[in-house]
């Protein structure tokens, strides 16, 4: 079965083929920020946020490509009740991570698959971070040593790069903060005869 993987995240992309899955990247092109909007007016949860998100990706490669198993990500930051996106300038990063240093906030990281070009699986899996109570002066030499890559990132960190050290623990599974519940992911498929295992 063709599977397709409705990302341009390289992280997302990597995880998929690191675990041995041969998967096409095709990015779906939605407007998140608007429809982030859209959903927030409503009153949505940030988890149907998630879920929605991801469900869009999803469709949008699925209609051109009914005949593959699609599956759609997206991962959301709530903090304080509110979700935050990517910041837009290094002072915006400063004072989202000003705001979240000592606290704790959650990643929600989304995963819908179509089958036919229509949605047969979704979930929804959470990790808490739990940022230190790090410095002025630390910060503004993390936000110059990573901007170029932390300007990506919900949050304005990547755990897996100098961003580790704003944390002090993180309560959840490595996958689900890289943007992709793969445990759950790899289960379905293997359980539905996709692939090996």
């Amino acid at each position: 079965m063709r599977l397709i993987l409705a990302t341009s995240s390289e992280s997302r992309r990597q995880m998929m083929a690191k675990a041995g899955l041969v998967a096409e990247a095709i990015p779906a092109r939605i407007d998140e920020e608007a429809v982030r909007a859209s959903l927030d007016a409503e009153g949505a949860k940030p988890r149907d946020v998630a879920d929605t998100l991801a469900e869009m990706k999803a469709r949008k490669i699925a209609e051109r490509h009914p005949d593959a198993i699609v599956i759609g990500g997206d991962q959301v930051l709530v903090f304080d009740g509110r979700i935050h996106g990517k910041p837009d300038t290094p002072d915006q990063a400063r004072d989202q991570l000003r705001s979240m240093r000592g606290q704790t906030h959650q990643l929600l990281s989304a995963v819908v698959v179509y089958e036919e070009a229509r949605p047969v699986w979704r979930h929804v899996a959470e990790a808490r971070m739990v940022m230190r109570p790090f410095s002025d002066a630390w910060l503004d030499g993390y936000l110059q040593r990573n901007w170029d890559s932390v300007r990506h990132s919900a949050g304005a960190y990547k755990l897996e790069e100098e961003g580790v050290r704003l944390f002090t623990e993180v309560k959840g599974d490595w996958f689900t903060v890289m943007g992709l519940p793969l445990l759950p992911l790899l289960a379905w498929l293997g359980n539905r005869g996709f692939i090996d295992g």
